[in-house]
Parts: structure tokens; sequence; C-alpha cells
């Protein structure tokens, strides 16, 4: 089915008549387009191409290749930013028949290996199957400058990186820092000392970078740090550090934070996290990579969230929560191995069995968990970087950590072998 590219054509710095792509009908984004173009007698270059027996020139089919190259390479989707595209260099141009008038030609433009800024892309085009045109093009992708918005309010001291778009009525604060290719939403407010690594996008109604909720704070400069390819939702809530916390705020790379959650001052979120809708992070929290937590959850001050862990919507979490399980409730006890979320992030079955039987030692063996602790570092079958992490994770927790089995079914806590 074809594909409609009306947005994709405004990006190109070309206008009727000179655009020579009809319609996309494949698109692997980021790898391979493929279009056609409709050759017909009207055409402005006939006229005076040939008069009486008309051919399409061959610049024109060069362009036709660049035309389509150009809107693979300018989706987002396909890992280049917001960026101008121009031709350098064309290898191996070859012209296998005449196009005319009448032919509908469909051309398959495909990404090479390349080295930015060059783009190398191999284009073919057909005619009723047979090849009439090919060639190696060698195209420069230039980033865009910064477009903001007239409406937008950014103070001329902040720093906004190339290829970044700042929506109508966004706030931006004197000391704020923005990097490449991000995008922020309208009516987004970022302030204080805040620094935006590259290709973060910032739905409407975000809010970050703004003083802690903390009665403690007079306005002292601490700091929020956000690394690059997270996503924050609508009405997301983000504040800098306090300086009896250390004074920053931290998060990694590729989180997903949805509608309306919230970072507390002095958290520390690593990467690839999940925050589902609503949820809350008290100050000082940690929460370590690819943990999730589901809607409406909130955590208490002070608490980790450890990495891989599960935390179920609608949880209240005083206490730690155990890396690699799966912790529910309000107030909130374990229900044993985040197995799905083990096996989605890749994890190797064996680890995952060695996992399973550490937990048992913890959940239903019924010693102190410090005899429990020490079964599992003697016990050679369960020796893994994995397990070795959550004893650590254990023994250095200051608050305690959520072992209370969910007492609804006891086999709700037993993880099977």
């Amino acid at each position: 089915m074809s594909t409609p590219i009306p947005e994709l054509l405004d990006r190109l710095c070309f206008r009727y008549p000179a655009p020579l792509v009809d319609a996309i009908l494949e698109h692997e984004p980021g790898r391979r387009l493929v279009a056609v173009k409709n050759v017909t007698v009207n055409e402005d270059f006939f006229p005076g191409h040939f008069p009486g027996a008309p051919v399409m020139p061959g610049v024109l089919m060069i362009e036709t290749f660049v035309q389509g190259a150009a809107l693979l390479l300018l989706d987002p989707r396909s890992g280049v930013p917001q960026a101008s595209v121009y031709l350098r260099g064309v290898d191996e141009a070859k012209f296998r028949r005449q196009v005319v008038p009448g032919d509908q030609v469909r051309f398959e433009v495909t990404r090479c290996r390349s080295h930015a800024p060059i783009e190398r892309i191999h284009a073919l085009g057909t005619v009723e199957g047979q090849v009439v045109a090919e060639a190696d093009l060698l195209l420069v992708v230039v980033p865009d400058r910064v477009r903001i918005d007239p409406t937008a309010k950014v103070h001329p001291a902040a720093q906004i990186g190339e290829g970044t778009l700042i929506g109508p009525h966004v706030t931006v604060g004197e000391r704020v820092q923005i990097g490449r290719d991000c995008q922020i939403g309208a009516s987004s407010v970022i302030d204080g000392w805040t620094e935006i690594g590259h290709g973060n996008r910032l739905s409407p109604f975000v809010s970050i970078g703004l003083a802690p909720q903390d009665l403690k704070y007079r306005g002292e400069p601490t700091r929020l740090v956000i690394g690059n390819e997270n996503i924050l939702r609508e009405f997301v809530t983000v504040h800098r550090g306090t300086a009896g916390g250390g004074g920053i705020t931290t998060i990694g790379d590729r989180n997903l934070f949805m509608a309306y959650s919230h970072v507390a001052h002095d958290c520390h979120v690593g990467s690839d996290t999940i925050f589902g809708n609503g949820a809350t992070l008290g100050g000082h929290v940690h929460v370590e990579d690819f943990a999730t937590i589901s809607a409406m959850s909130g955590i208490h001050q002070f608490c980790r969230v450890g990495r891989h862990a599960f935390v179920g919507a609608a949880s209240a979490v005083t206490k730690d929560a155990l890396p690699f399980a799966r912790t529910v409730g309000n107030r909130a006890r374990i229900y044993g191995l985040n197995i799905i979320g083990l096996a989605r992030r890749g994890v190797p079955p064996e680890v995952v069995g060695k996992l399973r039987r550490a937990f048992r030692y913890l959940l239903v063996s019924k010693l102190t968990t410090s005899r429990a602790l020490a079964r599992i570092q003697d016990d050679p079958s369960l020796a893994c970087d994995e397990v070795k992490y959550l004893v650590d994770f254990i023994r250095a927790s200051e608050r305690g950590v959520v072992l209370r089995r969910a007492s609804r079914r006891p086999d709700d806590a037993v993880v099977e072998d």
C-alpha cells in the first residue's frame, strides 16, 4: 500500500514543478525506500528536450534518485537528525534505456555503509521490470540550525544544540544547556542549572529543572543533568537537586517517562527504564538500569529500585525494591522473579535459573536474610555476576529491602524450577 509523503516532501527545498517523486510504495526506515515517478507528456522539460521524440533527460533521472534518497534520510526514523541533504557526487552512473512519456519509473534507493556526514546511496530505476538507470550517490547531510517558534521565550544565554526544535510558548531559562536534535514540545518549561543531552523528546507541558519541592531549599545553584534519547511525555516533572542531597538530580539514556510521572530532587535514574503514567519518585531515590515502575506507583524517599526490577501498578514502595524481582502492592510485597522482564532484556536462561534458586533461599527457605545470603554465596552452582549483584544490593541497603512475600496465595512468591 502506498505511503503518504507530504510531510517528507515539505522537508525538500523543491516545489512544483521540481518534485519528481509521486508516491512511496515501500519503506524500511534508515535502510531502503521504493517510490515511483509517473512520466507524463506535459512535463515542463519535454517541449525543449528532443521535440517530436521526447525523452526524459538523464540528469533528471539522477535528480529523481536524489529526491528519493533525501526522503529516506530525512525521515526521523532513519536515525538522521533534522537536516538538509546535498548531492556531493555520482559514481557508476549507467543509463540502460530511454524513459519516455507514459512510463512509470519504479526506483529503489538503498542506504549503504556511510561515514557521517557523507551518506552513500545505491539507486536503481526500472520500467516494467527492465532496468533503465542506476547510480551510486554521495550525499552530505548537514544538520539544521536551531529552530525556535516565534512565541517561545528562550533566554539569549541559553545554549541550544544544532537541529533542536523549540515549540510554541516554550520557556527556556538562562542557565539551560540543550544538546543536538532535541524536540521541546509546546508550553514546556526548562529552567535552572539544567543540562540536557542529545536526541531527547519532550512532549507538551513538560516541566524540568525547576526548584525542588523541599522546604530546606534556599535557592542554591543545584543541577539537573539528563542524558541522551529520553522520552518525556505530557506533564512530566523533574526537579533539580538540593545542597543537602548532593546538589544534583541525574537521568541516564533511553528512558521513557509516561504522562504525569515525577522525579524529585536528588534522584538518580539509570538508563533504559520505564515509568508508567503517574509513577512518582520521592527525593533521593536511586533507580537502576532496566527497571520498570508501573502506573500510579510511589517510591518512598531514600529507597532504591534495583536493576531489572518490576514495580507493579499502584504500589507503595517504602523499602528497597530488589533487582530482578516483581514488587507489588500497598504496602509492597514481593512476588518472585521478574521472569517476563528478564526474558525481554535477553538475560540467558541459565542466569535466570540461578536467580530463581537464589530467590528460593530468600523467600521460601525460612532462613533469616543474613543466613540466606550466606547460603547463596557458599553455593558454587549460583556463581554469576547477577547473583553477586543481588547479594551486594541487599547488603548495601540502608532502609532494608522488600522481602515480605505476598500472602494471597503462598505459591505466588514461590519461584518454580
